[in-house]
């Protein structure tokens, strides 16, 4: 039970970063009150890449790098509760 609502929760953040990824490419939506709230819980994970992956020219690269460290993170965390759990 546990590690199905810890596995949904980094299903939840994993979307939460793809929609503020993709509101960058719509003018002013990052100032709206969703784009707010998502720059709250996502820019804390995001800016540790961002300081060490420059961008190239005008396109950044370090929210996919993010995205695929929160998928290997999770990866690992899935086979640390199997090995717990079962």
């Amino acid at each position: 039970m546990i590690a199905q609502v810890l596995l949904t929760l980094f299903d939840i953040y994993y979307y939460a970063l793809i929609v503020y990824i993709l509101l960058s490419w719509l003018p002013n939506a990052r100032n709206s009150g969703f784009g707010v709230f998502l720059a709250r819980i996502c820019e804390p994970y995001l800016e540790p890449f961002r300081r060490f992956i420059p961008p190239i020219g005008m396109i950044d690269i370090s929210p996919i790098v993010a995205i695929i460290a929160l998928r290997f993170a999770k990866a690992g965390l899935y086979n640390l509760l199997i090995r717990i759990f079962y």
